[in-house]
């Protein structure tokens, strides 16, 4: 079940969606159970950006049929926040997983940490990745540059020249792995997928949600404070499916595959198309312990 991944040893190809799990509050919450049955290979950060963000005003969340929008809108510390705050935390629980696993989940293999960052620019994510580049708990930076939710996001990962220009300015500022979140939201995810490696990315992780809204029943009026938000579960999982495919068969680096994930056998199909690694999104709200069961289900 061991994955090498960007010069990383995995125990199983199962990650987390970044914002999808918060660690540290899972642990408030099920105490030492988590570093028992940590459900993640390796564990992705949420977004952090240069400041403080309170997130994207109330409501924030519409369960359609098949999936969640969610318009939280990237809610964090800050760069020194996460820095001297999360950062040492995510890093004890990491360590601790790695040392409690079962045998089944990898028992002692390291949990590498990514922090997943996000700027409006090419300096702004520079700044970031030198940050994150001099903390020796984190093993790989992954760009957000795709979130629906933050226009320029949107703007830099849905162009592929701005994308190139902005991977290979950030390149630069970092030796660890460099993982670049594509945004579906394009017409060609898989020339940006390109724009990418040729800028120096070492690995892609696709798809991000899918540009959505809701209307409030009564009133017609956009439900979500922040107007739109991106789809994710098992709705946008066909179109996952399409899209890693069509960039696996593009690209020379590895891909990380997400969209949709509830059970071992979406995992497979990911890994069947060309993903080297799965990530686990929105079926961890429904089961936090949905990771753990998808890697033994693989496995």
């Amino acid at each position: 079940m061991s994955v090498e991944f960007c010069g990383l040893e995995l125990a199983h190809p199962i990650i987390n969606g970044s914002g999808t799990f918060d660690a540290i509050a899972a642990r408030q919450a099920f105490g030492d159970e988590l570093l028992e049955h940590f459900p993640f290979a390796a564990y992705v950060s949420k977004t952090i950006t240069l400041r403080p963000r309170a997130g994207n005003p109330a409501p924030r969340l519409w369960e359609t049929p098949a999936g969640l929008i969610n318009s939280i809108g990237l809610p964090n510390k800050g760069l020194d926040g996460y820095l001297n705050e999360d950062l040492p935390k995510l890093a004890e629980i990491t360590a601790a997983a790695a040392a409690r696993a079962p045998a089944e989940l990898g028992a002692g293999r390291p949990v590498p940490l990514i922090t997943n960052v996000m700027g409006a620019s090419a300096e702004e994510l520079s700044e970031l990745v030198q940050a994150c580049d001099r903390r020796a708990e984190i093993a790989a930076i992954e760009l957000n540059v795709s979130c629906p939710n933050v226009a320029t996001g949107l703007d830099i990962g849905a162009d592929p020249l701005q994308l190139e220009a902005v991977v290979r300015a950030v390149r630069e500022r970092s030796a660890k792995p460099l993982i670049v979140k594509l945004t579906p939201n394009t017409a060609d995810v898989a020339a940006c997928a390109r724009a990418a490696e040729r800028g120096g990315a070492d690995a892609v992780s696709l798809i991000n949600t899918l540009r959505a809204t809701a209307l409030a029943p009564r009133t017609r009026a956009p439900w979500l404070g922040g107007g739109t938000g991106g789809l994710s579960g098992a709705a946008i999982r066909a179109v996952a499916l399409a899209q890693v495919a069509a960039v696996a068969a593009r690209l020379a680096i590895p891909v990380i595959g997400m969209g949709g994930v509830q059970s071992s056998a979406h995992a497979r199909e990911l890994l069947d198309v060309g993903a080297t690694l799965v990530a686990v999104g929105t079926e961890s709200f429904r089961d936090p312990a949905a990771g753990a069961r998808i890697a033994r289900g693989l496995r």
